[in-house]
């Protein structure tokens, strides 16, 4: 299997979990958002650490803690990318737990726009004309989707921006999916133990004083988040960042058949325009794509 194709199967599986995750967060609507953040980072840390020490690798983590010490960077985008990643996961839990599931698939609808802009501002990524007219499409259902709510997503604007940001950081550095995630709980990890320390000295923390179901969901977050983030590191690396954006429409759309099937949030006939919009340039992209990679293959033959 090529690069890109590895690329491409860890992505997909990244953005169907990510698809899946609010049925997990649906769990904890009854935990303050904020708990919720920070027993995610914790637990994030502890499973990738205790992952690392049972594969055997203590002394790469040290390796890559000591590269990117050197190469200043990276460093810094690995701590930007750090508080990205936490920004974004305490906007989601928020919308989620609040019933705003279908503006939380807004914003990953509206984030492959975003990565679009930033593959060809940072990394001089070229799209075809199919490719660009696929996006003008679905920067037209993602207009109409925004219109129809009559005033500014913020959560959907935010979520778009920083998980975009998140890729684009990511993308220029070059670890271990594991070990980065690692070290990227680790930068996020002082501030989490601070804030658990004062929900507990206020009484506001629900671990260990909920019942056993919402111990076990707290720390099995750190599994939930880890898996399909590395995943996404995996995928990150082998593929252009266009491509990236658009496979992210996987989990936008099981969210919000997620949010109008199971939940009940109001879908209307606007709202299913948009969504066929978007779907037709997920089409006019995707076939454009594969012709690419036809011709490539025919070249190289």
């Amino acid at each position: 299997m090529s690069e890109e194709r590895k690329g491409i199967l860890y992505t997909f599986l990244s953005y169907a979990m990510w698809g899946f995750l609010p049925l997990f967060w649906k769990l904890l609507e009854h935990v303050n958002s904020m708990e919720v953040l920070v027993g995610r980072v914790i637990w994030s840390f502890i499973f990738t650490m205790l992952a690392i020490l049972f594969i055997g690798q203590r002394k790469a983590l040290f390796q890559d803690l000591h590269y990117l010490w050197q190469h200043k960077k990276q460093f810094i985008s690995l701590i930007a990318a750090s508080f990205m990643i936490a920004v974004n996961w305490y906007i989601f839990i928020y919308a989620v737990n609040s019933n705003q599931m279908l503006e939380t698939s807004l914003g990953y609808y509206i984030n492959p726009l975003f990565s679009v802009l930033f593959g060809v501002l940072f990394f001089k990524e070229r799209l075809s004309r199919m490719q660009l007219f696929a996006v003008m499409i679905a920067f037209i259902g993602v207009m109409v989707m925004t219109l129809n709510y009559g005033r500014l997503p913020w959560i959907a604007l935010c979520l778009a921006l920083t998980f975009a940001i998140y890729g684009v950081l990511k993308k220029r550095i070059v670890l271990d999916a594991l070990r980065g995630l690692t070290i990227e709980t680790l930068f996020t990890l002082p501030i989490a133990i601070v804030v658990y320390a004062y929900l507990f000295q206020q009484g506001n923390a629900s671990f260990l004083h909920d019942n056993w179901s919402t111990n076990l969901l707290l720390m099995a977050s750190g599994i939930a988040t880890a898996i399909p983030l590395i995943c996404f590191a995996k995928g990150a690396q082998r593929i252009p960042l266009y491509l990236i954006g658009f496979l992210q429409y996987i989990a936008p759309t099981m969210m919000l058949i997620i949010g109008v099937i199971l939940y009940k949030e109001p879908f209307t006939k606007v709202e299913l325009l948009a969504f066929s919009i978007i779907w037709l340039a997920l089409a006019i992209f995707s076939i454009s794509t594969l012709r690419e990679q036809l011709v490539r293959k025919q070249k190289l033959a």
